[in-house]
């Protein structure tokens, strides 16, 4: 199996665990991916301010998404961490993102936690 990766950068894996929080419609055909990476090592590289999207890569290719914003402190005004979105329209789109999903989460040692709440 090829390596799982989550990058910024061409070629350039990124280190850093994101939390990751989903939501989906009521008829569950549309929904999104919140990403929040903490302190990523992209943020360290000197063209951060270049970053054009986050790239999903496994074994079926790649999932693209070009909505990213970069968070700044407001305490010491320094760049802190990178949130992205990913969104689907469709269930299909659902399952291949949720594939990526598993395949990242047990190629990282992770696991996940539904949240109820309402």
């Amino acid at each position: 199996m090829k390596d799982v990766a989550i990058q910024f950068f061409n070629g350039v894996d990124e280190k850093v665990i994101p939390q990751i929080r989903l939501t989906k419609s009521k008829d569950g055909y549309a929904g999104q991916a919140f990403f929040r990476f903490d302190n990523p090592e992209a943020l360290l590289s000197d063209n951060f301010k270049d970053i054009q999207g986050m790239y999903l890569l496994d074994e079926e290719g790649l999932i693209t998404t070009r909505e990213i914003n970069i968070a700044v402190s407001k305490k010491n005004g320094k760049y802190t961490a990178i949130e992205a979105v990913y969104c689907w329209k469709s269930e299909r789109d659902f399952k291949r993102f949720m594939r990526f999903a598993n395949r990242y989460a047990k190629q990282n040692g992770l696991a996940y936690e539904a949240n109820n709440d309402k």
